[in-house]
């Protein structure tokens, strides 16, 4: 099952990597090792014991070289939040799409740019964060896109610099994805006492099959403050495998929010190291599937130093026969007093077919800590349908707005308005048809 990518690297190899920098031969030659080394995972590996990856191992996709041309700027309004005129970077089968992409609209002092050309041009811009934030040691996709990585966004915020408009980066899949895979590989840096928004969006514009393999890498400098949206909406017959790497300093603040609704397999893991005295971390989500679809959601917040703090809110909500997955963690280093962590994933199940494996942990080696973790799964709360009902609430009106309200909850804690706003419209859309409340 790894063969043909091994060759597909050959050819790689014979045919342009040459010309790239010694270092980034190291780090794709490093990849290929491990991943060959490694295999795909299979449920026998602890944190793949409920995801079979049988679907992607065994299907044959094709190295995607560039994007269709066909992608209309229209075609990317409905993605778009409403917002038009916020800074974008698009990615079209993988590939950066300038035709469609306004970087220039980014605040002063923030530098957005696709890999490719910092890879080309300006290597110094990355290459001391690339391939060192994520490891691929242990994983087996991370270090298949350490193998082929070929485009991305690579975003610089300067030191001090605040930015109240987010950058979106759209990564879009159009029928000539089909049967192809995408190595997509990010570079996010937030300078110290730096404040910014970065919006990954991963989005279809038919319905074929393909498989998108993502790593983004972060970090974020003392003081400053990250906001990260991940919003996870291909097509219901592709793969998704994204992985989140990032490593904090003092004071920083990491804050991302994870959407996950399409994709047949999807699986998006984020880490984060609280490696600064004072540096905390808050991570939420919404998963939503339905029919025979199978997301799942890995988390791990590894306190490193003492005095940091951790929130953690998944909410997931499956119908049909879907399978949901959550597991996540709170490691606790010796030294990592005072840390204060707070984990929680509640799920609804809304047919007898739906199921869900989650698995809150915490490994704590400090005693002076504060850490509660939690999990519930259960079906929507009989005595609230019964009191819609006796106000006269249809039986399926009012199972829809008790869905929605369930995720609603945790919609709430997006803090960019138009994402906010557009999330709830697209969850609200799904449970009641319609994106005006009953």
């Amino acid at each position: 099952m790894t063969a043909p990518y091994i060759a597909d690297f050959t050819t790689l190899s014979n045919n342009g990597v040459r010309a790239e920098p010694e270092w980034l031969r190291d780090t794709r030659r490093t990849g290929i090792e491990r991943f060959a080394a490694l295999g795909f995972p299979t449920p026998r590996n602890e944190d793949w014991h409920f995801t079979s990856v049988a679907p992607i191992a065994e299907a044959s996709f094709s190295q995607l070289r560039g994007a269709s041309g066909q992608v209309a700027k229209g075609a990317l309004a409905p993605f778009q939040f409403g917002e038009s005129d916020w800074p974008l970077m698009v990615f079209v089968n993988g590939k950066f799409d300038a035709s469609l992409s306004t970087p220039e609209l980014v605040a002063k002092g923030i530098r957005a740019l696709d890999l490719s050309t910092a890879l080309r041009d300006e290597p110094t811009l990355v290459e001391p964060w690339l391939g060192k934030l994520s490891t691929s040691e242990d994983r087996s996709f991370s270090a298949l896109n350490a193998a082929f990585m070929s485009d991305g966004v690579v975003v610089h915020i300067a030191p001090y610099i605040e930015s109240a408009v987010p950058l979106h980066v759209i990564f879009v899949s159009d029928a000539n994805a089909a049967k192809g895979v995408a190595h997509v590989r990010n570079l996010i840096v937030a300078g110290h006492h730096s404040k910014a928004t970065v919006i990954e969006s991963y989005v279809s514009l038919g319905d074929s099959g393909y498989f998108t393999n993502a790593v983004t890498e972060v970090q974020v400098e003392q003081g400053a403050t990250l906001t990260h949206y991940k919003i996870q909406r291909e097509s219901q017959r592709a793969f998704h495998v994204h992985t989140i790497d990032a490593q904090q300093a003092r004071d920083s603040h990491y804050v991302s929010f994870s959407f996950a609704t399409g994709a047949a397999l999807s699986r998006t893991n984020i880490y984060t190291n609280l490696n600064g005295e004072g540096s905390g971390a808050t991570l939420n989500g919404l998963y939503m599937a339905d029919d025979e679809q199978h997301v799942d959601h890995q988390t791990n917040i590894v306190h490193s130093q003492p005095n940091c703090f951790s929130r953690e809110i998944y909410k997931g909500i499956l119908s049909g026969a879907a399978h949901g997955v959550f597991n996540g963690k709170v490691y606790v280093y010796p030294i990592a007093q005072k840390t204060d962590g707070k984990q929680t994933n509640n799920n609804l199940l809304l047919s007898d077919r739906a199921r869900i494996d989650t698995k809150p942990q915490l490994e704590i080696y400090a005693d002076d800590v504060r850490c509660t973790h939690g999990a519930t799964v259960g079906r929507l709360d009989e005595m609230a349908l019964f009191y819609m009902k006796s106000r006269g609430v249809s039986t399926d009106a009012a199972t829809k707005l008790l869905t929605y309200a369930f995720a609603a909850d945790v919609l709430e804690t997006i803090e960019v308005p138009a994402v906010r706003t557009e999330l709830e419209r697209a969850t609200l859309e799904r449970f009641t048809g319609s994106s005006v409340a009953l």
